[in-house]
């Protein structure tokens, strides 16, 4: 696990180890090796797409959530979560329908949303939980 101070967040920061760049803007595939040091160990909340490669919706919406990955990191960590490759995940959350939302803040879930976005309705959405003022009802 990386610590970087708040305010060089927005730098090109590298990995301590590999020295890879942490953020490249691009969605994480998510799995059982990974989920937690993203989800539990991170200050950074924690957007997950729940897909399969057989839903057409799903694939209608990769696109957009790429394009949100580049808006939103690094302020938000984007990933992905194969519900056929990972089904313990989908049954954790209790996904039952796809694609699905799942927005987690230190390991916690804040809020969900079914159904393809657009990449400007994904910021917006998001941006709207995390927002102190504008957090919804």
């Amino acid at each position: 696990m990386n610590t970087v101070p708040v305010v060089r967040i927005r730098e090109a920061v590298t990995c301590s180890r590999c020295r890879e760049s942490l953020f490249v803007g691009e969605p994480i595939s998510l799995d059982a090796r990974n989920f937690e040091p993203h989800a539990s160990q991170s200050d950074i909340p924690l957007l997950i797409d729940f897909w399969a490669p057989w839903s057409g919706p799903c694939r209608a919406m990769e696109l957009e959530y790429k394009r949100a990955a580049r808006n939103l990191e690094p302020r938000i960590r984007l990933g992905k979560i194969n519900t056929d490759t990972e089904p313990e995940f989908a049954a954790r959350f209790a996904i039952d329908s796809i694609p699905a939302l799942v927005l987690l803040r230190e390991g916690h879930e804040v809020t969900r949303h079914f159904g393809a976005l657009m990449a400007s309705d994904i910021r917006r959405w998001v941006e709207g939980w995390l927002e102190p003022k504008a957090r919804p009802g």
